[in-house]
């Protein structure tokens, strides 16, 4: 009897001594899951930085480093391209201070419709230094037309100045300039989405116009200019592939109302497609007495071409100011293919 209560005892005693070694081990296995939740819970978020640095545009027309602060509340905006990029990325209540607008889509902007809100800087070609110092902005977005007063502005906060690489190509450029101002905000990733589609349309129209003889043109006042490749219509020949016949004329001049051309000239050229940008429509400053633009062009001598017959001289009217103001926008890349696709997709 001694023996058999010797023997239950000794088996309780390891059956005893067996479970707290399990429980030991359970403990010690799970102790290292419990510390690495704990460090993960407690890993301090990455800091946004202060400052970055970004390539722009300097007073020679250079690309160069341009620091930057990273983020910026306050945004001073004096070109069109960058406040359709600014409002495609819904900055648009960051803005205290903006050129005239007169672009449709972005007349929210406009300091006169803005009850105050947004002050009045000027325009795209003059700026108010007074006015910009005042509204105290942290980065001033600028294009070519206020090159010239590069210093200046920089004297009041960073300048960034953006403008279309004609050798890129409008869509390039705009991808470009448009990842580089998101970039500020930490928003690059958004461009690719709202870029999406842009290159099957372009592809499109280029089936149609590559290798194509064609003229481009200005209408101002009741003349008519040809204009360089390197211009606004730019995307008709570096895009669509189009032959621009005015390049064989003279210096055709690449300012941006291009070279004045008689009617006996466009005849000798006899272009297959002609697109014509109506500047005094876009700037809405169209002199006393001044004819429309089909009006004046299709004249007798035009009207003999097969350019005219064909039905292929493409007016650029209705969202003309798109095309001369804001080139380089990603909205205005939408407005400007979905004009092209209406005129050339039949």
């Amino acid at each position: 009897m001694k023996k058999i209560l010797a023997l239950t005892l000794t088996m309780a005693m390891a059956l005893s001594l067996f479970a707290g070694c399990a429980a030991e081990e359970e403990t010690t296995t799970a102790a290292p899951a419990t510390e690495a939740t704990t460090a993960a819970t407690e890993a301090p978020t990455e800091a946004k930085p202060e400052k970055i640095t970004v390539q722009s545009l300097n007073a020679n027309k250079e690309m160069a480093d341009l620091e930057v602060p990273f983020d910026p509340q306050r945004i001073a905006i004096l070109d069109m391209a960058a406040l359709d990029i600014i409002d495609s990325l819904g900055l648009g209540d960051r803005i205290v201070g903006s050129a005239k607008v007169t672009i449709e889509y972005l007349t929210q902007y406009n300091p006169d419709d803005s009850d105050g809100k947004i002050a009045n800087l000027g325009s795209v070609k003059t700026a108010d230094m007074e006015q910009i110092a005042a509204c105290e902005p942290e980065i001033i977005f600028i294009g070519g037309r206020l090159s010239k007063e590069y210093d200046n502005l920089s004297a009041i906060a960073p300048v960034v100045y953006l403008s279309v690489d004609y050798e890129k190509g409008v869509v390039t450029s705009t991808a470009d300039n448009a990842k580089t101002i998101a970039s500020i905000f930490g928003l690059e990733e958004e461009i690719e989405a709202k870029m999406e589609g842009f290159q099957t349309r372009i592809d499109a129209l280029n089936g149609i116009i590559s290798g194509k003889d064609i003229l481009l043109a200005m209408y101002n006042n009741n003349a008519m200019s040809l204009m360089d490749t390197e211009s606004q219509l730019n995307i008709l020949a570096a895009e669509l592939g189009g032959n621009n016949l005015g390049e064989t004329v003279g210096e055709v001049d690449k300012a941006a109302h291009g070279e004045d051309s008689s009617w006996e000239t466009i005849v000798n050229l006899n272009p297959e497609y002609m697109f014509v940008l109506d500047r005094s429509t876009a700037t809405g400053a169209a002199d006393e007495g001044v004819l429309g633009a089909r009006e004046v062009i299709e004249n007798d001598l035009i009207k003999e071409l097969d350019v005219y017959k064909n039905g292929n001289i493409v007016y650029f009217i209705e969202h003309a100011n798109v095309w001369y103001t804001s080139t380089g926008g990603i909205q205005a890349l939408d407005t400007m293919l979905s004009d092209l696709e209406a005129a050339l997709i039949k």
